[in-house]
């Protein structure tokens, strides 16, 4: 029968085995010294049974001799060579790691050196690798990531992964957390009227952002100059450093607004001292808009010359067609308004009015001769001196004819001959007539026509309801389409054309109303039939199924060229 072993007796040798199997157990960190050498290896005694090996790499950066404690971490026990595995970088990382993590729980910040560029932002050794993404790197995006690269900076860890051992860091939580603190101290000790000193951090369509030693204060357009600016990019750059006035501060939302121009005197002051109403002055366009052009006067004043104020006789629509850019001109200071700070100023008033005296050139009741320079659907006008034209109204144009249109008798180009008929200063309008210069026909019209007459005549129009006559002296008769003809007329072309001589009979003579009706079928008529059928137009309605002479006449008034074409051919259906 075999015996059992019994264990030693001796309870101290049990104490250094028990703690020299603790204190050798794998991945934990001991300390050992370096007994030698070796070209690629450094050996190091830890009290194990074998002497470990730590490649000479991991004492890249530092000196080490033979002699020297190092802390290592115990990888393995015993390798295939019998030789324990030892590393000391890993030892610094478990450290270092630990630390970390210690530092994430306590909310606090670590310092790290940037070592490269990556996808997505940038690598940092803050005693092992971390990973600090480009969103995280600064408040205002970074255009080049190398720049940060060999620098060291201080960093929040935002989040650590155990398993993974993967650490993300932001420096911008920290810039944003200074800033923060510089905000307060900033707004604690700031009040308004201060003048600051602050950096161009971002320029907009309305103004640009101020850096005041962490506080973002907004600078508008209109607090940049007391003159008229198109953009802020005109007078700042980013990055320029620049000298401001504090105008109001919101505590509770942090705002701080500012004013550039209130370090200058304002011009605008003693403006009506500097610019008397009526005075002449002298400056240069900055600036032509549709309804003007902007006159720079002085720095920081400038007055608008209104396209109105150009001419006073030429019709000017766009003042760039008379005025550029940078062009020196003067003009003549008509309204200034302080609060606004604006001046309106005028060029035409430099010189005489030629319609203050327009009476004397053309009094009413004188012939003129003019270039006729336009003509409109309403009448003609025509060209009296530069810039000023009188106008012939399509009424005014015959005594006798209905003309729908001008160009009926005129020409645009040609001579014409018309009297003053009237002068309207206030809206710059002088009224012409052609009728004017002959007697007017029908002054005595009852002596040249009598109802009963047998007249001759040539037709001129021809409408849907009629035809137009033209009788001596120039006088146009209506025949109405129910006074053709005994026989029913579905349409006046086929009984008439234009320029048929025809003979018909005075039925109506209205003097008021410049309107004589005319009958061919009561050509041949006896004084009885003449008086029955001039008795039954008079009891006519324009409510009658047949149009009455006093419709056909109202009707005449909308008739118009296109109606009816110059050989009679053409008949409004």
């Amino acid at each position: 029968m075999s015996k059992t072993l019994a264990p030693p007796s001796n309870p101290e040798l049990m104490a250094m085995i028990e703690n020299s199997l603790h204190s050798h157990r794998e991945n934990s960190i001991v300390n050992g010294k370096i007994i030698e050498i070796r070209n690629q290896m450094v050996i190091v005694d830890i009290g194990a049974k074998s002497e470990g090996v730590v490649p000479v790499s991991e004492f890249e950066d530092e000196e080490f001799a033979v002699g020297d404690s190092v802390e290592v971490l115990l990888e393995r026990l015993e390798n295939d060579e019998g030789m324990v595995v030892l590393s000391k970088e890993k030892a610094a990382h478990k450290q270092n790691w630990d630390k970390i993590v210690a530092v994430y729980e306590d909310g606090g910040l670590v310092k790290g050196k940037v070592k490269s560029v990556v996808k997505g932002g940038l690598m940092v050794n803050v005693g092992v690798e971390a990973f600090l993404p480009g969103s995280q790197i600064d408040i205002i995006p970074p255009k080049d990531l190398n720049e940060y690269v060999g620098n060291i900076y201080e960093f929040k860890i935002v989040k650590v992964n155990d398993i993974r051992k993967n650490i993300v860091l932001s420096r911008r939580e920290v810039i944003e957390a200074e800033r923060a603190e510089q905000r307060a101290e900033f707004l604690s000790q700031v009040g308004i009227g201060n003048q600051v000193e602050g950096i161009v951090k971002n320029i907009t369509d309305f103004g640009a952002f101020i850096d005041l030693q962490g506080m973002d204060g907004l600078l508008h357009i209109t607090d940049m100059s007391w003159g008229r600016i198109n953009h802020p990019s005109e007078m700042l750059m980013i990055g320029q450093k620049i000298d401001v006035v504090i105008l109001d501060v919101d505590k509770d939302k942090e705002r701080v607004s500012l004013g550039l121009k209130q370090l200058q005197d304002n011009p605008w002051e003693a403006i009506e001292a500097k610019y008397p109403i009526n005075s002449e002055v002298a400056g240069k366009i900055t600036k032509l808009v549709p309804y003007g052009a902007f006159v720079e006067l002085e720095k920081g004043v400038e007055g608008l010359i209104h396209v109105s104020e150009l001419s006073w006789t030429k019709r000017i629509t766009r003042p760039s067609d008379v005025l550029s850019l940078d062009q020196e001109i003067k003009a003549q200071v008509l309204a200034i308004n302080t609060d606004e700070q604006k001046i309106s100023l005028g060029v035409r008033q430099l010189e005489p009015n030629p319609w203050d005296d327009v009476e004397q050139r053309y009094p009413i009741g004188k012939v003129i001769k003019g270039e006729i320079r336009n003509l409109t659907a309403y009448g003609a006008f025509v060209e009296l001196e530069d810039g000023i034209d009188g106008m012939i109204h399509v009424s005014d144009l015959s005594w006798t004819r209905k003309i729908n249109h001008p160009s009926e008798t005129l020409k645009k180009g040609e001579e014409v001959e018309a009297v003053v008929i009237d002068i309207d200063k206030t809206n710059q309008r002088i009224s012409l007539g052609c009728k004017q210069l002959e007697n007017d026909p029908w002054a005595n019209i009852d002596d040249v026509f009598k109802v009963g007459d047998l007249v001759k005549g040539t037709v001129a129009k021809i409408a849907s309801f009629g035809a137009f006559i033209q009788l001596e002296d120039d006088i146009d008769g209506l025949v109405h389409i129910s006074q053709l003809s005994e026989e029913h007329v579905a349409k006046v072309k086929d009984i008439l054309k234009v320029g048929d001589e025809v003979e018909a009979r005075v039925i109506k003579v209205d003097r008021n109303e410049r309107r004589i009706g005319l009958s061919i079928k009561a050509a041949e008529y006896s004084e009885e039939q003449l008086r029955k059928e001039t008795a039954a137009f008079e009891a006519l309605r324009p409510s009658s199924d047949l149009v009455g002479l006093e419709q056909a006449f109202n009707l005449a008034e909308e008739w118009s060229p296109s109606e009816a074409s110059s050989d009679g051919d053409s008949e409004e259906e």
